[in-house]
Parts: C-alpha cells; structure tokens; sequence
C-alpha cells in the first residue's frame, strides 16, 4: 500500500503507528503535541505546523524511522488523515 501525498509516496507497509499532532515550540524546545493537548493549551504555545507522522520504528527501539508531512491548517490534516484511513478500511 503507498499514500500519494503533495510530497511523494508514502509506503504504508510497516507501520507501526499513524497519527495527528501539532509542533509547537515552547521556550526554545521544539515538540509534538497531541491535537486534544493543543485545543485545550494551544495558546500557551506558539505553534509551528500541523503534522502527520508516519512512524515504522520497531517497538523497543530508541532511534525513529518516521516520515512526517506537515500542513498550514487542521482541515488540511484531517483530510489527509481520512485519504490514509482508506487504506485501512478496506
């Protein structure tokens, strides 16, 4: 299975997880924060991206092998969220 994106394709074999967040940075510390985290405490943050990950790194292991694509909105998040979450429905 590949995902088409804006920026390439995107392999879906070996997923180990998917999933939504927001980059903020927070006093000079860049980091991911849940969605649900950030409509509750998104103010107290200043916002860099949207993002989708695509993680293929092993359970147990401490060095990532991920993807990321980034989006300037939350709809444009979500609508890629729901184009990937085809691949699993079928």
């Amino acid at each position: 299975m590949v995902y088409k994106s804006k920026d390439g394709d995107i392999s879906l074999e070996n997923l180990t997880r998917l999933y939504g967040a927001v980059v903020i940075d927070m006093q000079g510390e860049v980091a991911e924060m849940s969605l649900e985290w950030f409509d509750l405490y998104g103010e107290k943050v200043a916002f860099k991206a949207f993002v989708l990950v695509f993680d293929y790194t092993p359970p147990g292991e401490n060095v990532r092998n991920k993807k990321v694509l980034e989006f300037e909105t939350k709809e444009e998040l979500l609508n890629a969220m729901g184009e990937v979450a085809q691949f699993f429905q079928k």
